[in-house]
């Protein structure tokens, strides 16, 4: 089972259309919830993201995923909980 990239900052960019948290188009958030969309895709998917990532805002990614995927919860909902 491929772990969601969603890493709970839920806010699109007006431009490009992705998420400035997990950098997925909404067409990409619908397949990600799909019974049917498989985890090869999910995999590309994931690869897609980071590459269109820079920056800062590929590190917080990639901080945040690694811990959600060890600890089942993104960064930023662990401090909200901790709060």
């Amino acid at each position: 089972m491929i772990i969601s990239p969603c890493i709970s900052i839920c806010r699109t960019d007006p431009q490009t259309g992705y998420c400035y948290g997990c950098g997925r188009s909404n067409d990409e958030k619908k397949a990600w919830k799909a019974e049917e969309t498989s985890d090869e895709w999910k995999d590309n998917n994931i690869k897609q993201i980071r590459s269109r990532l820079t920056g800062w805002q590929l590190e917080s990614f990639n901080e945040s995923y690694e811990y959600k995927i060890q600890n089942g919860i993104s960064l930023f909902k662990k401090k909200l909980l901790n709060e």
